[in-house]
Parts: C-alpha cells; structure tokens; sequence
C-alpha cells in the first residue's frame, strides 16, 4: 500500500517513525516548511522532515495547498492511502480525494471531544482522566470525519502535557497500524460522530496562560500540568514582573489569605493562597531566568509572605 504521510511536529515524527519502522511503504512525507527557531532565529527543519531525511524519505514542504498548488506532485506521488497526524492545514478536497483508501488522520484525544488544534492541553486543563488517539477518516469539516478506532491513555495526576503529548504520540501510531492491517483484512469500519457529544480544544493563547487564584486550587493545578512545559502558566509579582509557573502541587484545605497572596516560602515551595486551598510551587521562571527550582528562586527573597501575585491589568 502506497502511503503518502502528512505531519509536521515531535507528535507526528513519532507516529511516522512506527510506521516506517513496521516496514509500511512509505512513498513520500509532506511537512510544513522550514522556520526560524531560538533566540538567533535559525532556520530549522520540522521534526517530521528530519526524520524523513535521516531515512532517505522524499520530503515536500508545500508554502501552500490550496487552489490545486500540490496537485501535480500529488499526482506523481499517487499515493493509494494518506495518513495525516498534526500536519498544521486544513487538506482542500483535491487531496481529500485522491487516495483510494482515503486520508486518515490520527487526532489526539477522544472524539467527538476535544476536536481542534489543541486537545491535549484541554484535557488535562478539564481534569479529564482518560485521553487518546482516534483514528478517523478525514473531512472538510474540523475533526468531524468518521471515527475507526481509539486507543485509550489514562491521564494521571502527575501527568503534564509534555508526557501527556509523548503517551499519545505512541498511542497514535499504534492506532494508525491497526488502521492499516484492518484496511489490509477488510475488517475497518466506521462510526459517524455524535456531534451532540462535541466540545471544541481552541488554540491555547496568552488569555488561557493567566493563573486566577481565585478558581478553585485544582483548576489552577491543572492548568499548570496543561500548559507545562510549554508555554507555562503565568502571574506577575508586586514588582510588575511576570512569573512562569512550571509544577506545583496542590492542597484543598481551609485558607484565611486572599486568593493570590504569598502564604509560605520557607520549605522550600512557593506557597500561594487559592481559592479553597494552597498552590506549592515547586519549579518556575522569573522574567528573564531560566527555568529552576522555586527553593533557588526563594533564596534570593524575590518574595516575602503577604506579597499579592497580580496580573498587569489588576
């Protein structure tokens, strides 16, 4: 089976790397282009196409697919399936088209919840305790295409998105091989999505990145996990400057300080009133810091007891 793979960052490498590795034909690997990464703005290939260039993989990094753009290439390639996990565009209906097993996507979470660019954040931000990866067939609607398969992952409480993102990555290709023996043996089916059931994972934006210590210690914990290790839960200390929130852990108990006060800072934790209960910050990044220990950063007393975390417009 000619398979014609699409994806772009650490997720889909992943996913690409287990079919490769399971001896699957891969023909060709489409990939976003090449952009600036780091603080010298070096230009740096997708994790996809590193890998694909490490295994002798042709690589296409398309500026564009709409208005037919891609449609002689994709011709040449003639691919008869198209596997899809985290490319970063939405596929026009020329490609859509144009297998004959379909194009299916791998998308990380368990549909019909959580479609949209960003489901692993928001499961872990909802408290929800089990993920994963449903293989679905593709459509011109988002992430409402017909479902194959789900492998599941259960979400602990120590889970942050980064391990959360790395459990799904091997959940997803396991799901994309099973998608293919079962195209192999005739056994795949499909299932049509309850759109009733749908709730959508936006974008994550700087909105979703503020600590309200005035939630629930819990919700802000899980935020924490959800937005670690990138791009991090934020507050801002009495001196105006920001303050990244890397880990904590949580305590649901009776608390007389404001939400958002500094209650505690010398057993080794950043202690925060919440609003039933105290946030123990256990790693964060001040303004212009690296990321370390919230016992380093206490050393240097960049807090006292009573200060009131903030943010710029309070």
């Amino acid at each position: 089976m000619r398979i014609l793979f699409m994806g772009t960052p650490d997720f889909a490498r992943s996913i690409l790397e287990k079919l490769h590795t399971d001896g699957e034909d891969i023909v060709a690997v489409v990939t976003q282009p090449d952009k600036p990464w780091g603080r010298k703005q070096v230009l740096t290939p997708p994790p996809v196409k590193q890998y694909a260039l490490e295994k002798n993989l042709p690589v296409y990094q398309p500026v564009t697919l709409k208005d037919g753009a891609f449609a002689e290439e994709l011709s040449r390639i003639d691919p008869e399936l198209i596997i899809v996990a985290a490319y970063g565009k939405i596929l026009p209906k020329y490609i859509l088209d144009y297998p004959k097993y379909g194009c299916i996507n791998a998308h990380g979470s368990i549909l019909p919840r959580w479609r949209g660019a960003a489901p692993i954040q928001h499961a872990i931000m909802a408290g929800d305790t089990v993920s994963g990866v449903t293989a679905m067939y593709m459509a011109q609607g988002l992430d409402t295409g017909d479902m194959i398969l789900t492998v599941e992952v259960p979400i602990t409480d120590e889970d942050d998105f980064g391990t959360l993102h790395d459990k799904l990555a091997v959940a997803g290709g396991n799901a994309m091989a099973q998608t293919i023996a079962r195209l192999r043996d005739g056994t795949i089916t499909r299932e049509v999505q309850n759109d009733a059931n749908a709730t959508y994972a936006a974008k994550i934006e700087n909105a979703d990145c503020v600590i309200d210590f005035t939630k629930s210690v819990t919700e802000i914990y899980n935020q924490v996990r959800g937005l670690s290790p990138v791009p991090l839960a934020v507050t801002w200390m009495p001196d105006g400057k920001r303050l990244k929130i890397i880990a904590a852990q949580r305590e649901i108990c009776a608390v007389t300080a404001a939400p958002s006060t500094v209650i505690d800072i010398d057993h080794g934790t950043l202690d925060i009133a919440c609003g039933d209960g105290i946030l123990h910050v256990t790693q964060l990044q001040p303004e212009g810091k690296g990321r370390m220990a919230a016992a380093d950063f206490l050393r240097g007393r960049k807090l006292s007891v009573g200060d009131v975390l903030h943010t710029p417009a309070s």
